[in-house]
């Protein structure tokens, strides 16, 4: 067994863990960054539309109190504003250190970084590369870790169990997929950056490294997970062809002019806009009339609301029989831009689907669903610190959460992965080197080597068999739309699902055996999905991307708690937890009308 030493042990290597990284080793810390992929292959290279921060360039009343406001009514009160405010205040010095670290943002005539329109957004405020900005944004911080001494990179590895040393998290036991090596990681602290939860459902946008790594290694550490119920749905996935069946069609589409349209060529979304998100987001009569008329100028047209309302809305239309033919709806920016104008504004788009699907979305519609997206959930932390329940557990990203709420607007992802990547790297580093340092317990190293190398000995239940099982019931019983009677029986099925990972099999050797890989990531999976599930069931009501068929409408008490998940002597549980209280001020901020 390998044995490495560190001040701070990173476990994610996209935006937040690279942005961690930096800040931990900033901040004197020998930094071990380990990464699941091959560095650069992250999740965060597939955020398209762009970075969302209220630099205020395309229209000079956008400030963080206005982005503030947006992230808050866009989680549907349920963020933690503490978390909200952070972010909002300090994502434009995040965007401008990319820019001073090599980025290159589209820009204006005038030379400042171009911000488009996005979903649930008030002013245009997401900048951008293109439809490529996260792979930028990895480029950039990438090309700045690997230059720093103080990070040691640890790629195609993977962390299969937290360790302790008595109630503090003191390393972690892994294993390197090349050769199946295992390793003793021993650590002053532990950062979180592993990312969602998506490969749980069968049609995702998510990459294969999305199997709820965080999530899971956290809750049997001991950690609290929180807003777990909340997955979003991305409302632009494609359907067709199969061979790009998921794949995730950039907001950006909508932001640069894209429609949808149902099967009798109307653009239905000025059916589905809320009656409050119209009279908040029309500053004017003028306005209101213009955007309820669709002209061309409007503030925000109906396809950038956001996210959750935009997936429902397909939905109702495919399930009121005016859906496209392979049962999504179109996405036309064909006959809103000319070809040159797609092809400069979202190159990837035009080529990914020209090479893959050969559809040119310069000629014709795309047909579009919804698809697993993003995870709300996640690690329940400290908002200025990211510090988690357990003592020398950290975590930032899709990994954490609180920052999003119910529902996260497009952009936010992004900004949110740096500002509380740097804030947690910061906080790591500063426990490690005042903490004394204690090993892993061996008790504790014993017990997850020896489970990581379980599915080695006999057995007769196959792995990708049980995945597909897993993606069928997700997708059956947990999906856009839920109820209690199907929850329930979800998650009777998950657990006795769980019970036959004991019985997984993995046939060979430990060199590159992705069969040994996903018996381990399948624990993962259905731990997450568990606590999706249970806390689905005890939301009794319908919240952002929480839709609850038998509970249609907001319960004004749950409208009040978020629901955390934690281990008791029972097993999993959820427990109500109030909001903390959002001063006075701030609450002013979100009541305007007008900021």
């Amino acid at each position: 067994m390998e044995r490495v030493k560190c001040d701070v042990l990173v476990v994610g290597a996209g935006g937040a863990g690279l942005r961690a990284a930096i800040s931990a080793a900033e901040a004197g810390a020998q930094v071990a960054l380990v990464s699941k992929s091959l560095l650069g292959k992250a999740h965060t290279v597939m955020a398209e539309g762009g970075i969302a921060a209220a630099l205020g360039n395309m229209d000079e009343r956008d400030n963080w109190k206005v982005h503030f406001r947006d992230t808050i009514r866009g989680g549907k009160g349920l963020c933690n504003w503490e978390m909200a405010k952070l972010h909002a205040e300090q994502s434009p010095e995040r965007v401008r250190e990319l820019e001073r670290w090599g980025a290159v943002f589209d820009r204006t005539p005038d030379g400042r970084i171009n911000q488009r329109n996005f979903g649930g957004h008030r002013f245009p405020r997401l900048a951008h590369v293109g439809d490529r900005t996260g792979l930028e944004i990895i480029r950039t911080l990438q090309d700045h870790v690997i230059h720093i001494d103080e990070v040691a990179l640890h790629m195609e590895t993977t962390v299969t169990r937290l360790l302790k040393s008595g109630n503090r998290v003191t390393g972690a036991l892994a294993y390197r997929r090349t050769d199946g090596e295992l390793m003793l990681f021993a650590a002053g602290a532990v950062i979180l950056a592993t990312g969602g939860i998506g490969k749980a459902y069968r049609v995702t946008s998510n990459s294969w490294e999305y199997t709820g790594d965080g999530h899971a290694l956290a809750y049997l550490a001991g950690a609290d997970l929180v807003d777990m119920e909340f997955v979003q749905f991305h409302p632009t996935g494609m359907v067709w062809p199969p061979s790009v069946k998921g794949t995730l069609v950039t907001e950006g589409v909508r932001g640069e002019g894209g429609v949808l349209l149902n099967s009798e060529g109307e653009r239905f979304m000025f059916n589905y806009i809320p009656e409050a998100f119209a009279a908040e987001t029309a500053r004017d009569e003028a306005e209101a009339d213009a955007w309820g008329r669709g002209e061309e100028g409007a503030m925000r047209p109906p396809e950038l609301l956001t996210r959750d309302v935009v997936a429902r809305a397909i939905m109702d239309e495919v399930k009121a029989g005016r859906g496209s033919p392979r049962g999504g709806v179109f996405l036309d920016i064909a006959s809103r831009r000319d070809a040159d104008y797609i092809r400069r504004k979202l190159p990837s788009m035009y080529h990914q689907f020209k090479e893959l699907a050969g559809l040119d979305i310069t000629q014709e519609p795309m047909q579009v669903g919804p698809t697993t997206h993003y995870m709300m959930g996640g690690v329940r932390v400290d908002p200025a610190s990211g510090v988690s329940t357990v003592t020398g557990l950290y975590a930032a990203g899709e990994a954490a959460a609180g920052m999003h709420g119910a529902n996260r607007l497009g952009g936010n992802s992004l900004s949110d992965l740096l500002v509380f990547g740097n804030l947690s790297g910061q906080a790591a580093a500063t426990y490690a080197a005042s903490s004394d340092r204690l090993p892993p317990a061996g008790e504790e190293v014993e017990a997850a080597r020896v489970a990581a190398l379980v599915p080695f000995e006999a057995g007769d239940e196959n792995p990708y068999h049980l995945h597909q099982e897993l993606q069928e019931i997700m997708e059956a019983h947990v999906g856009i739309v839920r109820e209690g009677v199907k929850l329930e029986a979800g998650i009777a099925k998950l657990e006795a699902l769980q019970v036959r990972l004991e019985a997984q099999h993995a046939s060979g050797g430990r060199t590159y055996n992705p069969g040994w890989h996903l018996c381990l990531d399948l624990h993962n999976m259905i731990l997450t999905s568990l606590a999706v599930a249970r806390a689905g069931l005890e939301r009794t009501e319908s919240r952002g991307a929480h839709t609850r068929l038998d509970f249609p409408d907001y319960d004004e008490e749950l409208g009040q708690v978020n629901l955390v998940i934690r281990q008791s002597a029972d097993g999993m549980v959820v427990v109500r937890a109030p909001l903390a209280e959002m001063p006075a001020e701030l609450a002013e901020i979100v009541a305007r009308e007008a900021v």
